[in-house]
């Protein structure tokens, strides 16, 4: 690999992990949550199945590709292993309520399991439930680091990092899937790092912000199905001091840090760090919500009550979902904080059924919206990354009083991280209209005893709806 022993020591450390992880050395208390993180991301896109812009690219891509080796979740339809990918991964992140690693900034399942799903339903020889958990991991475990390594600034100079970091986790993924060899491994990062692309400006309303998952998998699924059968990639991804992803995805050297790439493995999991969301809106939100039904637990109110809500937050919160909130779709709504803060005050929840076009211009929204304000608090900022979703919340009432809560993570994240239970009824709920009780419980039990599986397929076959 002729410059290779110097020049990509990161990017082989990330494959050598990749092709030599093994089921046996993940300790039981990874692996379980692991599992739950994978039914998460399943409930997810069993939603998110028949929703418009899933629907959409199911019949856009369907008229021009016949195949059918690859399940497509949710639906009853196959299609090509990269096609699969792409709308898998669509359907897992449909609707903002996949899960998230904060200090990654990333959407791990939704990256991480399409392509291994694809990969999974192609094998020639039958994928055990155990290499799946282990491939599974690598993605997991591969996909945060990139995100750590290339910091906050990232999103923040506008790059989607699901659609940019994600790929990697892709490709991790199925190139453990597929046995890759270290050497392959490095060429299935290199090939799938040179495809990175997503603009954050598609969360102003636009469908294409969840395909981005699903692009980024795919291009992973390539890197790998490519480098197995020895087409090459870039060897230094990671470290090129030209072109590199590092280099070309971040304004200077002092914003990424190489080191993060390999610091841990098999030893700190990042898996353990992955939130899951309560609420279908986007992540930085949810300290947010939280916090407003804390204080309406302690003093409950009436909206003819409320003055004005004000939120202190990072600059990456204000940026993100602190803007001045414009009707134009159900992703501006899931993504504006003022919204969301207004949805809950009127419906007590901020779930699946409260999202529904006619409501992103409803008049009681818009009205109730303007009482919340986010501002900028530098000393949350200068925290960094790790607290990025900190808030200190105000609600003003107009009796004159001001009730406080601060809230650093939310439920459901690596801190409070929540029940088998909850996932399992969020999982019931989320997929309720396409799966009957039984089905759905059989789902469970495959994901959360997938090491007895001789073949993942079995699993694969459940996510098909006839």
């Amino acid at each position: 690999m002729g410059h290779a022993s110097i020049g990509n020591e990161y990017t082989r450390a990330v494959a050598d992990y990749v092709s030599k992880l093994q089921y046996e050395d993940v300790p039981a208390d990874v692996l379980h949550r692991l599992k739950l993180l994978v039914l998460d991301s399943l409930g997810c896109a069993l939603y998110s199945a028949n929703l418009q812009w899933s629907r959409i690219l199911q019949d856009t891509l369907r008229a021009v590709d016949t195949s059918e080796v690859a399940t497509i979740i949710g639906t009853s339809r196959r299609s090509s292993a990269p096609h699969a990918a792409l709308i898998n991964g669509t359907h897992i992140q449909g609707f903002e309520l996949d899960d998230v690693h904060r200090q990654g900034v990333l959407h791990v399942g939704a990256v991480t399991l399409p392509a291994l799903l694809a990969a999974t339903d192609i094998h020639r020889g039958g994928l055990s439930g155990r290499d799946f958990l282990a491939a599974a991991l690598a993605g997991y475990e591969v996909g945060p680091r990139v995100g750590i390594c290339m910091g906050q600034e990232h999103v923040g100079q506008g790059w989607h990092s699901g659609a940019t970091v994600g790929v990697f986790a892709g490709a991790a993924a199925a190139s453990r899937a597929m046995d890759l060899t270290p050497e392959q491994t490095v060429h299935a990062l290199g090939i799938a790092g040179t495809q990175s692309a997503g603009l954050m400006a598609a969360q102003f309303g636009a469908m294409v912000k969840r395909m981005h998952a699903g692009r980024s998998s795919q291009s992973g699924l390539y890197g790998a199905l490519l480098a197995a059968n020895g087409f090459t990639g870039i060897i230094d991804v990671f470290e090129a001091p030209y072109g590199g992803f590092c280099t070309t995805f971040s304004r200077s050297t002092d914003r990424f840090d190489l080191e993060e790439l390999r610091k841990g493995f098999g030893s700190v999991y990042q898996t353990k760090r992955i939130a899951l969301k309560f609420y279908s809106c986007v992540g930085s939100n949810h300290t947010t919500l939280d916090a407003v039904r804390a204080i309406r637990e302690r003093r409950p109110f009436e909206i003819a009550e409320l003055d004005k809500i004000v939120v202190h937050g990072s600059q990456v919160t204000v940026d993100h979902v602190g803007w001045e909130y414009r009707p134009e779709g159900l992703t501006s709504a899931q993504l504006n904080l003022p919204y969301c803060v207004a949805t809950l005050l009127l419906d007590g929840d901020v779930f699946v059924d409260q999202f529904k076009d006619e409501l992103v211009a409803d008049p009681e929204r818009m009205q109730l919206l303007k009482k919340v304000t986010v501002l900028h608090d530098p000393a949350i900022t200068a925290q960094g990354s790790n607290f990025r979703h900190k808030v200190r919340v105000e609600v003003h009432l107009k009796d004159g009083s001001v009730h406080h809560e601060e809230r650093e993570a939310p439920r459901g994240s690596e801190k409070s991280f929540a029940s088998d239970e909850d996932i399992f009824d969020k999982f019931r709920k989320l997929s309720a209209k396409v799966l009957p009780a039984g089905h759905q419980q059989q789902l469970i039990d495959a994901v959360m005893n997938l090491e007895r599986l001789p073949d993942a397929r079995q699993l694969t076959a459940l996510l098909s709806v006839h």
